[in-house]
């Protein structure tokens, strides 16, 4: 649904890997893993990693950044692009699983 969400907005896109960091939607990860942003114990991504990601992908050169996702991915977000000039937007934040995945829905006219 996020993906068909992002694909209708025509502009570039990322996936936040708590394993991983910022992937390109071609990357291929090896295998399933069970890291959260949501539990710190099973070791997610540094955040400065995270930031040191933005500057190396060129994320910082957008004028503005929408996530979708959870508070947790919310928060790597947030300090991710701190101290860059992007805007950053969260359409959908606050809302339970469920309700942001029904105006996800919406928004994409399913």
């Amino acid at each position: 649904m996020n993906r068909e969400f992002v694909e209708a907005s025509g502009g570039d896109w990322v996936i936040l890997s708590a394993k991983y960091g910022f992937l390109r939607p071609t990357d291929i990860i090896p295998g399933p893993y069970e890291v959260t942003f949501k539990e710190p114990s099973t070791g997610p991504i540094a955040l400065e990693v995270l930031g040191d990601q933005v500057q190396q992908m060129g994320l910082d050169r957008y004028t503005e950044v929408v996530g979708l996702g959870g508070k947790e991915y919310r928060a790597a977000v947030e300090e991710a692009f701190r101290g860059t000039h992007v805007i950053l937007r969260f359409p959908f934040a606050g809302l339970p699983i469920g309700k942001a995945m029904g105006a996800t829905k919406r928004a994409i006219g399913r």
